[in-house]
């Protein structure tokens, strides 16, 4: 993803929150952290109901990406698939189970970010 392109990687989460949907994943949330980081521009976080879901979330969201140019640069916890971390640059998705999303609670780690609506990007 080109860090030049705001526009860009607001498209590329838009396609991820579309492949979490198609999954339906459980309370997907979007933050807008290019005010707090310089480590992407957004975090999108999903949860899933169990490990074959939240894989199958992580493949759809790799697919669709894949499909509009937008490879993963590395992506982390998908075997075990209680915290799946997909790292686009500009974007990086975390996918949990119930249980790790409480325990990380990354809403509450970057408050300082802007939770935004996919309507909104």
């Amino acid at each position: 993803m080109n860090k030049k392109d705001p526009a860009r990687s607001a498209e590329f989460t838009k396609l991820a929150i579309e492949a979490l949907e198609s999954r339906k994943a459980i309370d997907i949330r979007i933050i807008d952290i290019t005010e707090v980081s310089v480590l992407a521009d957004y975090f999108v976080i999903a949860e899933g109901s169990n490990p074959v879901q939240i894989q199958a979330m992580s493949d759809a969201v790799a697919e669709k990406l894949q499909k509009a140019g937008c490879v993963a640069r590395q992506i982390e916890g998908y075997n075990s698939a209680n915290w799946i971390l997909m790292d686009f640059g500009d974007l990086i998705v975390h996918i949990f189970d119930g249980e790790n999303r409480l325990l990380y609670d990354l809403e509450r780690i970057w408050r300082d970010g802007k939770q935004i609506a996919p309507e909104d990007l």
